[in-house]
């Protein structure tokens, strides 16, 4: 029987198991498998020897006959989940040598992706101390017979992946409650790390690829939108690259393969199209930083040794960009409009034919070297000079396989994205991560249109929406209460979450903010809260595959600076001096930022180490000053800020100054709220500086650079 079974997984799903050796190991053992599909049992019972019991509900038995032919027999641990003897009963089968599988979820996922482990596993790992085989189903998702709503094939191919055996860690002297979370937590975090570690050998290796490989799923869905609401299928988004590549081996001459093209151009269609096509020919985009202006854009070009930029007519007159000392330093301008010009109909006609034969055809074999570039980004240069980061194919797909394991997205989402693509954030998350998964993506060329980003997230019912703590002040300022009806996931990034943001969305919109970190240098994503495990307060836990580590500052009693290592950890700077630091450290990248990680793995920012003051010997944080203040003020209205520098000082070392937009603000004022807020008296600001607005980067981040210009001259007048 257990051969027939085979040999139908065989030629109906292409059936293979990896590392099933393991499954001969004797009790007691827990083998915990991902539960997307009601075949799940099938591609196991077709690997286990008889002796392994499945753990099935009798209360779900009872529902029918054909119910209880499945969970009722030789071959099955029925329980009653409703039982609180039912625990007791596995532990005493596991006690005695027994061999069980369990379904933790304890249910078949509605998502498509993992949902929440019932703690009772954490009970049975914690009084047992049965050693455990995860197992991920990679494909099984996609089997016709699911319970969630999302895209299903008839054929899809389906692998099994066992871990090795599992050692929990044996906790002592803490109560049975706090055990059974902290063991199910390590659970949860081994199954999410086997899945990425699955999907990153599995998986293709080149962005272009993993692409290719969604659209031929689904050639017909419309994926890319952007203001002029002409939505793109992956069948026209893949014609467009393939229709673009033509040109690009035509016009980037200049450029060898494996060299850096500029792309200068707002969030629209053809950004996405450009990349892409870009990747298709070998060529490595280098995108500009438009905000930054055009000197500090000409020092990136340099720095990337960039020849040719492609851009826009139309883009350049709206932005008022004039791109003419480019042009005198040597560097070609490539216009999309010309460049569209010179497609004939021919072309645009055998390339949709081709991928309506086979969507994404031409690229779906495509592979990259672990090492091979794929993207230059330049950091946002808030303290100093920008700085090019080298990310790679294997970067970028560590970053999308790590959220897609840590966040529990369907495919139903929408994204709307209107965080510039020359941010990682803009890139990576909202950009190359639903490209590959297959989602909706809204590109809006402007998050400061505080109210017109609200209007367009209603119309599109968008389910997914990413910002800073800056962009989400804004558009709680304009939008009405129902205007995010349908947002799921609200990801706060690039800048601290402030707690008069989070409340005020919770309050007005009945969203809660999910505040993530990450950096250039990390393809971004390092840590994020979710649905299922959200604290606030922190920055959420590591995404799978992120290792860490804190070293220790002096001055700095808890935590330390955060670095961190992993798959997404890019390949190296540009800048020589900036490279040679990076790697003399092995892999690490340190983050400069000071961070505590609690007992539950919860990580918690305590500001950049460039804004800690020193002042009389006490390290003072300039982040923990401004979040007293942020929301202090709520007479003068959401636009009102209060950020905070920190100048030489003869008798102290250091002191603070207030700079505000709100020139009602009084230094008593500020110092009845340090003292409210438990405060020392070394956190008041000595003086206060009124300015029109406080200087801001394209991100949306404060820009220190800028802002302690403003105090210096200030001071000197």
């Amino acid at each position: 029987m257990k051969l027939i079974l085979r040999l139908i997984l065989r030629v109906w799903f292409r059936f293979r198991a990896f590392n099933t050796e393991v499954l001969t190991a004797p009790g007691p053992v827990l083998l915990i498998p991902n539960h997307v599909s009601w075949l799940d049992w099938a591609f196991l019972a077709a690997l286990l020897d008889d002796d392994w019991k499945f753990v099935t509900s009798s209360t779900t038995a009872g529902a029918s006959w054909l119910h209880r032919k499945f969970m009722v027999n030789h071959r099955t641990f029925p329980v009653d989940p409703s039982s609180p003897y039912a625990a007791k009963r596995m532990a005493e089968f596991l006690a005695g040598g027994g061999r069980l599988v369990l379904f933790a979820e304890g249910r078949i996922s509605l998502t498509g992706v993992m949902m929440k482990l019932y703690d009772g596993t954490g009970f049975l790992l914690h009084k047992t101390h049965a050693r455990v085989i995860c197992c991920h189903l990679r494909g099984a998702v996609r089997v016709p017979f699911v319970r969630h709503t999302g895209w299903t094939q008839w054929f899809p191919t389906v692998t099994a992946h066992f871990t090795p055996l599992l050692d929990a860690p044996r906790l002592e002297g803490v109560s049975n409650t706090v055990a059974r979370r902290r063991l199910t937590q390590w659970l949860r975090d081994r199954m999410l790390e086997q899945q990425y570690e699955v999907e990153m050998e599995m998986g293709p290796s080149h962005v272009l690829a993993a692409v290719a490989e969604t659209a031929s799923n689904l050639p017909r869905k419309k994926v890319l939108e952007d203001v002029t609401f002409q939505p793109l299928t992956f069948r026209r988004l893949m014609t467009g690259v393939e229709v673009l590549a033509t040109r690009w081996r035509e016009l980037l001459g200049k450029t060898p393969e494996g060299g850096r093209v500029g792309v200068l151009l707002p969030n629209v269609n053809a950004v996405p199209v450009t990349l892409l096509s870009l990747w298709a020919v070998g060529r490595v985009p280098a995108v500009l930083n438009f905000s930054t202006g055009i000197p500090v854009m000409k020092i990136c070009l340099e720095l990337a040794a960039v020849k040719q930029v492609i851009t826009s007519r139309a883009f350049l007159e709206k932005a008022k960009l004039d791109l003419a000392p480019l042009v005198a330093a040597g560097i070609e301008l490539i216009f999309l409009e010309e460049v569209r010009a010179g497609v004939g109909g021919g072309t645009k006609l055998t390339r949709l034919l081709a991928n309506t034969v086979s969507c994404g055809g031409a690229y779906r074999r495509l592979t990259a070297t672990p090492d091979q570039a794929a993207v230059i980004l330049f950091t946002s240069g808030s303290e100093g000079v920008p700085k090019g980061v080298e990310l790679t194919h294997r970067n970028l797909l560590a970053n999308i396989r790590q959220i897609t394991a840590h966040l529990d997205v369907t495919d139903s989402e929408r994204f709307f994205n209107a965080m510039p693509l020359f941010h990682s954030f803009g890139l990576t998350t909202c950009t190359l991560f639903p490209l590959v998964q297959g989602f909706y993506i809204f590109l809006y060329p402007s998050p400061l249109h505080y109210r017109a980003v609200p209007a367009v997230i209603y119309d599109k019912a968008c389910t997914v929406v990413v910002g800073t703590n800056t962009f989400l002040n804004g558009y709680a300022r304009k939008a009405h209460p129902y205007d995010f009806n349908s947002v799921k996931f609200l990801v706060a990034g690039a800048e601290k979450l402030q707690e008069a943001t989070a409340n005020t969305w919770a309050r007005q919109f009945g969203v809660r903010i999910l505040e993530g970190y990450g950096a250039t240098e990390c393809s971004p994503v390092l840590c994020a809260n979710s649905r299922v495990e959200p604290r606030f307060g922190s920055v959420g836990r590591f995404l799978p595959g992120i290792g860490h580590r804190l070293e220790r500052v002096e001055g700095i009693e808890i935590g330390g600076r955060l670095q961190v290592r992993g798959a997404n950890v890019m390949r190296g700077y540009l800048n020589a001096d900036a490279n040679a630091k990076f790697q003399e450290l092995g892999g690490w990248y340190d983050t400069g930022d000071l961070a505590r990680v609690d007992e539950d793995g919860f990580v918690f920012l305590l500001g950049r180490l460039k804004r800690f003051a020193k002042i009389s010997g006490e390290m003072v944080s300039l982040t923990a000053v401004e979040d007293a203040f942020a929301g202090a003020f709520p007479q003068y209205g959401l636009r009102c800020e209060v950020a905070v520098v920190a100048v030489p000082c003869e008798d102290k070392g250091e002191r603070l100054i207030a700079v505000t937009n709100e020139p009602r603000i009084t230094l008593n004022d500020l110092r009845e709220i340090i003292r409210t807020k438990g405060l020392t008296n070394l956190s008041v600001p000595r003086d206060i500086q009124t300015v029109r607005e406080i200087p801001k980067l394209g991100t949306g981040k404060t820009n220190h650079r800028e802002l302690m210009a403003l105090v210096q001259v200030s001071k000197s007048e």
